[in-house]
């Protein structure tokens, strides 16, 4: 027997190389639970799913609109379920059947029927609410009320809004540049924030969130909408300038937004539906105030900015 060797028996390797063994155990059985890295997130399962859910809506955005539509809807009632689940953790309870008739129907009538239907669904489910609520014995109903027509207007109201910019001309790619311009808002504004950002933008409401980061969301929104709108929307370069700038401030708005509500209840995500990502409301946090301001831009600036 060679007693140079460290024995695998009572004596046990020496403390050094037991503490180097723990840590690759603990190192493996964090690759196999796929648990968080540092970032806080499954980066391999938040890659993953980023990329199947940007397929699912180019693919629909440009090949099938009324599987899109279908999609938006899709995403409505889960966002709608996700904000009720979370306002629930106050006690805070809304009348989900109507909220959920109105998640459905308001993408359908926003792309069918133009802004007079979206404008009769959100009354109707409105309506629709308050005589639910009037029905049912518990106390709180104008809390629960009021709590209803808010998420009723946060989430399927606002995002209806990108349905109608569809319905415009060259609608698919208006709304693929407004996508753009959010994902160019989160990156440009993540990488910067992380080099840079010193100076809090809201430090009560989200501590990461710095003025540095938000001047490189403007800087890349700009670069990307300025592109698009010349060679993508074959319109001035201008209009892809104020584009930018204003999906930026609404995006930033939007972020803030959901990250207060949640900050309030107490909650870190919305849902853990997406892995690495929490819930869909999580990733449309930007989508959903960015969608009404791109529309109104559009409606109001592109036809006088055609070349």
């Amino acid at each position: 027997m060679d007693t140079d060797q460290p024995s695998t028996r009572a004596g046990g390797p020496p403390a050094p190389e037991a503490g180097s063994g723990v840590q690759a155990a603990r190192r493996r059985r964090k690759r196999a639970t796929g648990q968080p890295s540092r970032a806080g997130r499954n980066l391999p399962a938040a890659i993953a799913v980023g990329l199947t859910l940007l397929v699912t809506v180019l693919v629909g955005l440009f090949f099938l609109p009324d599987a899109f539509v279908a999609l938006v809807g899709g995403f409505c009632v889960i966002g709608v379920w996700e904000v009720s689940r979370a306002l629930a953790v106050k006690d805070i309870l809304v009348p989900k059947p109507p909220l959920f008739a109105g998640a459905v129907a308001m993408p359908f009538a926003a792309y069918y029927g133009g802004p007079e239907a979206q404008a009769f669904a959100l009354v109707g489910t409105v309506v629709a609410i308050m005589v639910y609520q009037c029905l049912d014995t518990a106390r709180d109903a104008v809390r629960r009320i009021m709590s209803g027509v808010f998420i009723l207007c946060w989430v399927p109201l606002f995002i209806s809004f990108a349905l109608l910019l569809l319905d415009e001309p060259d609608g698919a790619l208006k709304v693929a540049t407004m996508l753009l311009l959010v994902v160019a808002n989160d990156t440009f504004g993540y990488l910067v924030g992380v080099l840079f950002g010193k100076h809090p933008m809201a430090p009560k409401i989200s501590p990461k969130k710095s003025w540095e980061g938000f001047a490189g969301s403007v800087g890349g929104a700009v670069a990307v909408g300025v592109l698009c709108s010349v060679f993508i929307l074959d319109l001035q370069w201008w209009f892809g300038l104020v584009l930018a700038i204003a999906t930026v401030a609404a995006s930033t708005a939007g972020d803030l937004a959901e990250s207060m509500v949640k900050r309030e209840l107490g909650i870190k995500d919305m849902s853990n539906i997406l892995p690495g990502h929490g819930g869909v409301m999580d990733r449309l946090d930007s989508i959903v105030f960015a969608s009404p301001v791109a529309y109104v831009l559009a409606v109001l600036l592109a036809p006088g900015a055609i070349m």
